[in-house]
């Protein structure tokens, strides 16, 4: 067992090599995967390791990625697929929400598809809009799909370990912003967590700050901030967007009585919507305030002159805290 400090980058990287030498049925496959490493070097080292037959360089073909990918799977492999950004995703989404999502509803069970779409997500990175989305939305609307993502090496090495072992399709959204950020001690040790669990960063009393991918960071950065000033603000990183752990997040508002959500998605039929609905549903008359959603603009991404603009800051955050907060 190996110990050392790693990125969510090589957090990635490490449990696809964990997860390939545990199960020969495990594969990686897309543009540039094999011979470069993939666009940000996820995969590096795994050809050299597992060779070209198990790591597999396709051509420029989103839609043939993913249907390569369903093919595979219904017939006992465990395809782990990546798309070079998210803004490439569109189309490969006819597989995704015609078959994969589909298959073992079509075939009463007869069949699985045990598949893994890696693709990083959001901005932060100075690229153009089609590198810079954050769109988990659209697939958390599908039944069928488990949407995934990571806010910290640890995380994301056991929660990709686990979307590899599922027998249904994973979506797994990697932020991109946070690659190479806050690296921490991370033990290869194989194991998994749980998908369909939030986790709670930070305990606290006054008020429920609810988060999730990059948005995490300024999450618990406005949490220290609140703490200075005499607030206790409980952090609740949901992880995996579809299916909610609503359980976890309805106890936590039920505690605190108030309730901030910040997402790097832009606000209309976000995923924070959901999230607000759902606790309006479960735990109205213990809100003390109306649920504020801090989000990105309903606009693309903006070229990175005005990125800063287009994600949600610590200012933001500490706004909308301010609002709940001082609500009567």
């Amino acid at each position: 067992m190996s110990e050392a400090k790693l990125t969510l980058l090589e957090a990635v990287n490490l449990a696809l090599h964990r997860a390939m030498y545990e199960d020969l049925d495990v594969v990686v496959l897309g543009e540039d995967v094999g011979v470069n490493g993939g666009v940000f070097r996820a995969t590096a080292g795994l050809r050299d390791t597992f060779g070209f037959k198990r790591v597999i360089d396709t051509p420029l073909a989103e839609t043939m990625i993913a249907g390569l990918a369903v093919g595979m799977a219904a017939q006992g492999l465990k395809p782990v697929m990546e798309i070079q950004f998210m803004g490439f995703i569109y189309p490969a989404l006819d597989q995704l929400v015609s078959h994969a999502s589909r298959l073992r509803n079509r075939t009463r069970g007869r069949l699985s598809c045990s598949m893994v779409l890696r693709t990083p997500m959001g901005a932060g990175i100075r690229a153009p809009e089609h590198h810079s989305e954050s769109t988990e939305a659209l697939f958390a609307q599908i039944p069928g799909l488990r949407v995934v993502i990571p806010s910290s090496p640890a995380r994301a090495y056991g929660l990709l370990l686990a979307a590899i072992d599922d027998p249904d399709p994973v979506i797994f959204l990697e932020p991109t912003r946070l690659y190479r950020m806050n690296p921490q001690v991370l033990h290869d040790d194989g194991k998994r967590l749980p998908l369909d669990s939030c986790f709670t960063l930070r305990e606290g009393s006054d008020l429920t700050l609810i988060s999730w991918g990059a948005s995490v960071h300024e999450t618990l950065q406005a949490a220290a901030q609140l703490q200075e000033r005499g607030v206790s603000a409980e952090v609740i990183d949901v992880a995996c967007v579809k299916p909610l752990d609503l359980d976890t997040l309805e106890a936590s508002v039920r505690k605190t009585g108030r309730c901030v959500i910040v997402h790097e998605a832009p606000k209309s039929c976000g995923v924070g919507a959901e999230i607000a609905a759902s606790l309006y549903e479960r735990a109205l008359l213990d809100l003390q305030a109306p649920i504020q959603r801090v989000t990105a603009p309903d606009i693309p991404p903006p070229l990175y002159r005005l990125e800063q603009l287009y994600i949600p800051g610590v200012a933001d955050i500490l706004a909308a805290c301010d609002a709940v907060l001082d609500y009567a």
